[in-house]
């Protein structure tokens, strides 16, 4: 999640479709969009896939990542975070 600081909206949502745009052609890259919170302004989330962990690893040392995470630490409210998930597996009971 990114948290803008006041009067930096619109720079970090910038900075977010700039690495969006680039980290999609990463190789491996299944999922890359970042979304605004409806609810609260100057909120983001980036929602990634990946095929394989490898590619999730090599998409975070690309120079336009590291460069991304430069360059919107002084946009931010607070550090951004990153919570890994996992879909849940969907089970068919018999009655």
């Amino acid at each position: 999640m990114f948290i803008a600081k006041p009067g930096q909206e619109a720079e970090l949502q910038e900075a977010l479709a700039r690495l969006q745009s680039a980290s999609r052609k990463d190789a491996g890259c299944l999922e890359y969009t970042v979304f605004a919170d409806g609810q609260r302004p100057g909120t983001f989330v980036l929602f990634e896939g990946w095929a394989r962990h490898e590619d999730l690893e090599a998409h975070n040392e690309e120079d336009h990542v590291k460069d991304f995470v430069k360059r919107v630490q002084p946009l931010l409210a607070v550090p951004f975070s990153v919570t890994p998930i996992t879909p849940l597996a969907c089970y068919s009971q018999a009655p």
